[in-house]
């Protein structure tokens, strides 16, 4: 009797790598907004509106300066959670990872690829091999990573 060779599958989902760079690009372009500029705070009108309203009472009571200065709070404590949380993962990268990234996203706005491969004296091969390994870990550091659903095929034949 002869046997087959059979594969061991882990199952783990697949990585969308386009999605992924996307959100951690955009996570680093918010952190490096809020260190440059701070959070730009939500301001009460004073201004009533004159406007006749034509429906009945809702005994809703609106507290515009209190909504404003609760998002105001929260906001500042989500853009703080998202900058130490970054400084932690970028401690765990390579110093030639946590270079390349901190001097393509988080300096100036400006800055592009050639720029920093000029800068840092490596190719451009090399310097796109290290970015994507350097988003790719933090991707995982931050919790960033889209992930794609197994076919519905597959998951019948289980």
């Amino acid at each position: 009797m002869k046997q087959r060779a059979t594969q061991l599958t882990l199952g783990l989902p697949v990585m969308d790598s386009e999605q992924t760079r996307r959100q951690v690009e955009e996570h680093l372009e918010t952190v490096r907004i809020y260190r440059q500029m701070g959070l730009i705070r939500r301001e009460v009108s004073n201004t009533p509106s004159y406007e006749p309203r034509f429906h009945g009472s809702t005994n809703a009571i609106s507290k515009p300066a209190e909504s404003a200065a609760v998002w105001n709070v929260d906001k500042e404590a989500e853009l703080e959670q998202k900058s130490l949380l970054l400084d932690k993962a970028m401690l765990r990268l390579s110093r030639k990872e946590s270079e390349l990234l901190r001097r393509r996203y988080l300096e100036d706005e400006d800055v592009y690829d050639y720029n920093v491969c000029n800068d840092m004296h490596i190719g451009e091969r090399t310097f796109r091999r290290i970015k994507a390994r350097a988003l790719y870990k933090l991707a995982f550091g931050l919790r960033l990573e889209v992930l794609i659903d197994p076919p519905p095929e597959k998951v019948a034949a289980k």
